[in-house]
């Protein structure tokens, strides 16, 4: 129980770590893939602004009358560029290669490639990171154009505020999500389980001889544990019934031959004579040997009760099967005066267990020997006939009337009065493992209507 319990976990808390693990990996990829966004999107942004501020620096350049460039500054050119987060603006307006006409003039510029407007670019000055644009315009003097470049820089500081709080409430969303997915499969889990608490409880409710199917309503996915249990219960009902049989049984077939040991054992010990001890130690014995095979063959009925179609059945040759049994009865069969043969040839294959059959065939022959009388001839078969693997046992002896032929096949219905008393197994068990392989038994007399013959028919390879 203890094992049990460190081994149980809760399936609501393990779906939950999954998906709040598999999202947060999810999310944490998202979260990369918005910083690059953000960052795009606010130098985008800012790097709008940056060329609008170039442009109207540009449209103020001019060329004087001596020939060289002049620029008028417009206070609107840098007022678009203030922020909230009070970044610093710089500019610098470059004439002619090599001519410097106003503005910062250690600001940095960034190359421009060819057929770019205005070209952008990251770069540091007086200790801190900027952002600088660059753009390149000819001024007219009606006769020639005279190039010059307007350089625009800012700090970052509103742009990583911008990526910032881009990154924060796409984070804020992602992890809403998350928490709203949690809420929703722990929900989700809660009710889809109520159908798993509904099927304990009916297990447990129930009494412990309540061995019916349960008919408990359940979800697709856990119908196959319900089947498995229903048919685990009707497993278990078999075996339960077998038992319940064997028990029984046991109790009323070994009373008689215990109470016979009993009764000789104290005649032993009251016995003076030892021919008398001896004599009433012998029957005690053969009490024993009899309740010993009475038990044998309920263990028997024991497992055909609970023997079902399984993996123990395969093919096998009946005609080696059959005579291996049939050879170890020659010896007791010699000792009662019983001429016992076996007519078989080749290979007659059928799908059979082959332990119960050798059962069946060994119950056949004992019950001939035990009947059939001193002087008879019992004869065992194998043949093919249509379709169908055979095995027949026929002997000479007295035989059982037609009458009786239907009840000798129910359990411990012993022979008539005055022949000699067997289990009342014998033939019962031949009847069920018979029908345990769906084969046909019939009892009928032997040749010349003398004798039993009884022939089971399995289906042939």
């Amino acid at each position: 129980m203890t094992s049990a319990l460190r081994g149980a976990y809760s399936l609501r808390r393990r779906l939950l770590a999954w998906l709040l693990v598999s999202t947060a990996v999810i999310g944490a990829i998202a979260m990369v893939d918005t910083w690059d966004e953000a960052i795009d999107t606010a130098n985008e942004v800012s790097d709008r602004v940056l060329a609008g501020s170039a442009l109207a620096i540009a449209e103020r350049v001019i060329v004087s009358e001596d020939g060289s460039l002049e620029v008028d500054i417009p206070y609107v050119a840098l007022e678009m560029l203030t922020s909230a987060a009070q970044d610093r603006v710089f500019y610098r307006v470059d004439g002619p290669p090599g001519t410097f006409i106003t503005g910062y003039q250690s600001l940095p510029s960034i190359a421009r490639r060819e057929g770019q407007a205005a070209a952008f670019g990251d770069s540091s000055f007086r200790g801190e990171p900027i952002r600088v644009a660059a753009l390149t315009r000819s001024a007219s003097t009606g006769i020639n154009s005279v190039p010059f470049t307007v350089t625009v820089a800012e700090t970052t500081i509103a742009r990583q505020q911008l990526t910032q709080a881009i990154l924060l409430r796409s984070a804020l969303r992602i992890l809403f999500m998350i928490l709203g997915a949690a809420v929703i499969v722990w929900v989700a889990v809660t009710l889809s389980l109520r159908s798993l608490y509904r099927f304990s409880e009916a297990l447990a409710e129930r009494s412990p001889d309540d061995l019916a199917p349960i008919t408990e309503r359940v979800p697709n996915e856990v119908q196959g544990l319900v089947d498995t249990v229903n048919s685990f219960m009707v497993r278990l009902e078999g075996a339960l019934d077998a038992l319940r049989h064997f028990t029984g049984n046991a109790g009323h077939q070994l009373r008689t031959p215990l109470a016979i040991v009993r009764t000789h054992l104290a005649l032993a010990s009251r016995a003076t004579d030892l021919a008398e001890i001896r004599k009433a130690t012998e029957r005690a014995d053969e009490a024993v040997g009899g309740a010993e095979h009475i038990l044998a063959q309920l263990l028997l009925m024991a497992r055909i009760d609970s023997a079902s179609r399984s993996s123990t059945m395969r093919e096998v040759d009946l005609v080696d099967l059959v005579c291996g049994v049939t050879a170890d009865h020659v010896p007791p069969a010699a000792e009662a005066g019983i001429d016992l043969g076996f007519e078989g040839e080749g290979e007659v294959r059928a799908v059979v267990e082959p332990i119960l059959i050798g059962e069946l065939v060994k119950n056949l022959v004992s019950n001939a020997l035990l009947y059939a009388g001193s002087g008879a001839e019992v004869t065992v078969r194998v043949n093919a006939e249509d379709g169908s693997a055979v095995v027949e046992v026929e002997d000479n002896g007295p035989g059982i009337p037609a009458a009786r032929r239907e009840t000798v096949l129910k359990r411990f219905e012993r022979g008539e009065p005055g022949e000699r008393a067997g289990t009342g197994l014998g033939l019962p068990i031949v009847e069920e493992i018979a029908r345990l392989h769906g084969a046909n038994l019939v009892l009928s007399e032997g040749r010349e209507g003398v004798g039993l013959k009884v022939r089971v028919s399995f289906a042939a390879v």
